[in-house]
């Protein structure tokens, strides 16, 4: 069977937030600030590019390191960490990456020759009298660089814009030369700061972090993070420079909003800030955004998944999947493994995870790894209490009459459902391992696309790292089924 695409896209060993994708002579290349498991703060890690060929969102590969923290002349001793950055190709077809470094206010610039190469440091955005751009009187400090060239100008949006913060207005596009550093023309507001919002289309969702700018045929779409942290929205133009109208949330990494499968207001995963954008691959519109594991802010991780983008310019907002760049559902048969969970909750509701002291607590299920940061391995849920449930999306699901899950932890039972609040179709009897061990049991999985949850109910803790689906004839999992292995 051909290797299926899944949510995370990069292997579970893997953190790389704030996703921007472009496509580039054929293939996709992500380009994203980068999280350490276990890390104490935001992007501590060197940039890497990952990319796939159009064709196969399955079929990652990493490109290896393309810029280093201390590749910067301000960072020699590489105290400072590497925000979000983005790409772009310029006229003169190199490619360029903007990017700051999380002490300073301005933009830094390095070029490559390839998309995926090693860039090298080219210069920080500056006015035309040589200041940086962010450190004159009257700047506003440059945060999140989302980049769009056209013909001989270059848009940088940048913005970073707390709720209460008044002298920050919102999201600005700056206009530069076509030596990719020079300001052309003074900053505009493309979407306004919440104290900035009311009585425009953004008054419900401003502006709080993350820029991104895409075209779609003949519109402009924005792409932000608003003071909500968990949501992606969109604004659309007619120009690069605006006037931008509200659109509405194409995604929440806590899928909120979303009414079809579940109460619009409840959460369905431990959500936090979030970063992404819309991509054109091989003829299918995608978003890019970014989950949260471990129980803390720090230890991001991409997700994708197709949008429809409808005649009138409008985005239906997304489910998060399992199944994000595969092209249809999961095959309802083999071994999956465990961090490909889209749903995580317990009887304690969070929209975001707040304060990792706060919230890696007792409560909580989470998505962790035994293996530390940059070492291959598997992840699993841990912590798994009374009640809590993992949830996968979606399988096309055929003749299912046995399920196995590998767990290990106390004993108890692992109920099986293909709705978050349906009756269990199967139950899994589970005895008190210290060691991963697989249990099985019989089912009763509807034909047709399903989601699964596994609920784990006892009076201990349970870890889940894989499950398997199969027929009536095996013990687990059917003579089609495949152990899943990472890249």
């Amino acid at each position: 069977m051909k290797k299926q695409g899944f949510n995370p896209y990069l292997p579970s060993w893997e953190y790389i937030p704030d996703g921007e994708p472009h496509v580039f002579d054929g293939r996709v290349y992500v380009f994203g600030s980068h999280d350490r498991f276990g890390g104490h703060t935001y992007c501590p890690n060197d940039y890497v590019c990952w990319s796939a060929p159009v064709e196969d969102l399955a079929d990652w590969r990493c490109e290896g390191v393309i810029y280093g923290r201390t590749d910067d002349p301000a960072n020699r001793d590489g105290d400072m960490l590497l925000f979000a950055p983005d790409v772009t190709q310029g006229p003169d077809g190199r490619y360029y990456l903007y990017y700051v470094l999380d002490q300073l206010s301005v933009i830094s610039v390095a070029v490559c020759d390839s998309p995926a190469g090693r860039y090298r440091f080219y210069g920080y955005v500056r006015h035309a009298d040589g200041t940086r751009y962010g450190e004159k009187a009257g700047d506003a400090p440059q945060f999140d660089p989302g980049v769009l060239v056209e013909n001989d100008a270059v848009y940088l949006y940048t913005g970073f814009c707390p709720p209460a913060d008044e002298s920050r207005r919102g999201s600005m596009v700056t206009v530069l030369e076509p030596d990719m550093l020079t300001v052309r023309s003074a900053p505009a507001i493309v979407v306004p700061s919440a104290p900035y919002a009311a009585g425009t289309s953004f008054a419900e969702f401003p502006f709080f972090e993350a820029s991104s700018i895409r075209k779609v045929g003949e519109r402009y779409y924005f792409i932000y993070s608003t003071i909500y942290h968990h949501e992606l929205s969109y604004a659309v133009s007619d120009s690069p420079l605006g006037p931008f109208a509200y659109g509405g949330v194409i995604v929440s990494n806590a899928d909120v909003h979303i009414d079809t499968y579940k109460p619009a207001d409840q959460p369905m995963f431990y959500g936090g800030n979030n970063h992404g954008c819309l991509e054109q691959i091989n003829g299918q519109w995608y978003i890019f955004y970014h989950r949260h594991t471990n129980g803390t802010n720090f230890s991001r991780q991409g997700c994708l998944e197709p949008v429809t983008i409808l005649p009138d310019g409008k985005i239906p907002q997304v489910e998060m999947t399992s199944c994000g760049g595969n092209g249809g559902p999961l095959a309802g048969y083999g071994t999956y493994p465990a961090h490909i969970a889209c749903n995580l909750f317990c009887r304690h509701t969070e929209v975001t995870t707040g304060a990792p002291g706060d919230w890696m607590d007792c409560r909580f299920p989470r998505i962790t790894q035994d293996e530390p940061d940059g070492e291959t391995g598997f992840a699993h849920i841990a912590n798994l209490r009374d009640g809590a449930a993992v949830g996968f999306k979606y399988f096309d699901c055929r003749g299912i009459r046995r399920a196995s899950v590998t767990v290990r932890g106390s004993a108890g039972v692992m109920q099986v459902r293909t709705r978050w609040d349906g009756e269990p179709v199967g139950e899994i009897p589970l005895n008190q391992r210290n060691e991963w061990t697989v249990f099985s049991a019989e089912v009763s999985v509807p034909d047709g696309v399903q989601a699964l949850y596994f609920t784990y109910r006892g009076p201990g803790i349970s870890n889940l790292a894989f499950f398997s689906l199969g027929g009536s004839d095996t013990s687990a999992c059917g003579e089609r089924s495949q152990t899943y292995k990472e890249a």
